[in-house]
Parts: structure tokens; C-alpha cells; sequence
């Protein structure tokens, strides 16, 4: 595990000049710090949340400070909303560099916690909405995230898709069954997404910070808390600017975490590599180098295709497969 201080957070900001930024949750707490740290370094902020009002002050404070930004009201369960959320950084900015998905939810309801609504003498559903919200949201922005991120690529682009996880996402809080799960499933998320998006050069990452003082932190947690160090809200911005930015390949698809008032913690990706566990690993490696040759493969024809045309490639592809038939 690697300490990084806060005087390291920061050692990169040089790559965030020009960079689109794409913030779902970005009016208030983490999202609003992250929107002002990316655009005090001179990124093009894109702001979705649904607080109007906070959004619209976060782009006009961006905009007197002489940076780059826009809002637009987005409800992250609103799959249109996301939508016009990414065209908003086409239109008003031309690409989508790095996506940061923070918009969250504090636990909601009554799930899985022993107690039932009736109607008419049938137990209901319980209420899911910290689960959508915190999970189902976040897929809606990483679906487009994957596909606005692979657009108009160039040789020294940076791109980067980062994940607001918490200290949840490892250690379960009693009562927070949404939460707790939701968090846990959006590391295995970024984990999975990690293994595709590495050779497409895409990096990720998941921050994991201990409780802040947001309003996303019940008051009720906030008095349980008291005497109880938080971390400080401008720390988990900066380590999420660290992981979108960081040009060290070996900190990509890592978790960054923040489990109390002290520094960032670079965790390595953890493996388990004894018995069946490394055998499935060294698969998976084979598997990820065959997928990686066939782009290779197809981006080789696609080029020669390019140089002297498709008809030509078909008949000198089918002269090679016909003799090397007849040798058989």
C-alpha cells in the first residue's frame, strides 16, 4: 500500500489543462470540490445534478474565476437525462476525457431489515432507491462513459473513468444493507471494467473515503460521529484528480483509499494466486492476450485495407487461404 500526501495529489494537475470533465452529482459535496479542483486546473467542467440551483452556482462560480463549465439538471436513474448530460460536453466542448460518477445516495428505506408494508394483506416490495441510485445510476454512466471515452482518440489523449466507492465498499456499516451492497458492487464494477478498458488505454479507479461531512451523511450519523475525525471533503477531490490524471500505468484500476482524516492510500490491485485461484488467473491473462492480438490482427487488415483497397485485400486474403488449403 502506498501513502500519497496531499503535496502529491496534485504533481499531474499539468495533464488537466484543456481536458473535458464529466461530473454526475457535481452541485454539491464531493462533486462540487471535484468540479472546482478539475477547473482550477484548467479543465472544461460538465456538471449533472438534480440541484439546479447548486449546479448553476458551481458553473457561474467556475465561470468568474475565468474557467469552463456547463449544467444541466440530471436525474443519474433518468437514462435520457444522462444522455443530454454527455451531449452537453459534445456540444459545449467537442469530447468526454474524464467521467466522474459521484452522484449517491444515503440509505433509504426499510430493506432487508425485518420489517414489512402490507397492502391489502400483501407484503409490498421494499424501497430500493439507495440501490438504484448508487448502482443502476452508475451503470447508466459508465455505458456511455465506455463509448463517449473510445471516441476520437489520439496519441497522447488522457482518459479516465472514476468511481465514487466508499470504506463501505469494504467494510459493511450495520443497518446500510443498500448502501453497503451498492458500494461493494460499484469496486467489483470498476474491477471488471478495468480488464477491457486497459488496452484501450481508459483508465479507472475507484475512490473509497470514510465518512465526510456532505449532506449525503445523515445528521443522525453526523451525532454518532462526533469527536470522530472526518475525512475532509477537499482530499477525496484531490484523490479523485490523482486517479484520473496519474500517468503511472501500474496505479490504473486501483482502488484509492481514504478510510480516515489522514493521507490517500494507493491500494495494488489484489490478487489471489495460490491453488485454483492461480490457474484462473494465468487464464485470464492468456485470454486477455488473444483478445489483444485478434485487435491487433484486425487493425492490421483494416490498414492494409486503407492502403490498397478492400477489393484487393479480398482477392490476395482468398489466393493465401486457397494455397494454404491445397497444402493440407
Amino acid at each position: 500500500m502506498t501513502t500519497i500526501p496531499d503535496d502529491q495529489l496534485y504533481k499531474n494537475a499539468a495533464r488537466a489543462k484543456g481536458r473535458v470533465v464529466v461530473i454526475t452529482g457535481g452541485a454539491n459535496g464531493i462533486g462540487k470540490e471535484t468540479a472546482l479542483t478539475f477547473a482550477k486546473h484548467g479543465a472544461k467542467v460538465v456538471i449533472g445534478d438534480l440541484d439546479v440551483s447548486g449546479g448553476e452556482a458551481v458553473v457561474a462560480e467556475i465561470k468568474r474565476k475565468g474557467g469552463n463549465a456547463a449544467f444541466t439538471r440530471c436525474d443519474v436513474l433518468n437514462w435520457d437525462n444522462q444522455v443530454a448530460l454527455f451531449d452537453l460536453a459534445l456540444s459545449s466542448f467537442g469530447s468526454v476525457d474524464i467521467v466522474c460518477a459521484i452522484a449517491g445516495l444515503t440509505e433509504t428505506g426499510n430493506a432487508a431489515q425485518g420489517s414489512l408494508t402490507f397492502e391489502n394483506g400483501k407484503p409490498q416490495p421494499p424501497q430500493l432507491k439507495t440501490l438504484q441510485v448508487n448502482l443502476v445510476g452508475v451503470f447508466y454512466t459508465c455505458h456511455l462513459a465506455v463509448y463517449h471515452l473510445q471516441q476520437n482518440r489520439t496519441a497522447n489523449d488522457c482518459k479516465s473513468l472514476i468511481l465514487m466507492g466508499s470504506m463501505s465498499s469494504w467494510q459493511s456499516i450495520p443497518g446500510g444493507p443498500q448502501y453497503s451492497a451498492s458500494k461493494h458492487a460499484v469496486l467489483g464494477l470498476m474491477r471488471s471494467l478495468h480488464m477491457t478498458l486497459e488496452p484501450e488505454r481508459i483508465r479507472t479507479a475507484v475512490v473509497h473515503p470514510w465518512f465526510a461531512d456532505t449532506a449525503i451523511v445523515p445528521t443522525v450519523v453526523k451525532v454518532a460521529l462526533a469527536g470522530i475525525p472526518l475525512t475532509p471533503v477537499s482530499r477525496i477531490a484531490g484523490a479523485v484528480f490523482y486517479a484520473a490524471l496519474d500517468a503511472d500505468a501500474s496505479s490504473d484500476g486501483a482502488p484509492w483509499l481514504l478510510p480516515d482524516d489522514g493521507p490517500v492510500f494507493l491500494l495494488p490491485q489484489e490478487k489471489l494466486t495460490t491453488g485454483v485461484y492461480g490457474l484462473i488467473n494465468t487464464r485470464a491473462e492468456r485470454a486477455k492476450g488473444v483478445v489483444q492480438s485478434a485487435k491487433l490482427t484486425v487493425a492490421f487488415f483494416r490498414d492494409i485495407a486503407r492502403i490498397i483497397g478492400p477489393l484487393r485485400l479480398l482477392i490476395i486474403v482468398a489466393a493465401a487461404a486457397s494455397v494454404a488449403y491445397s497444402r493440407i
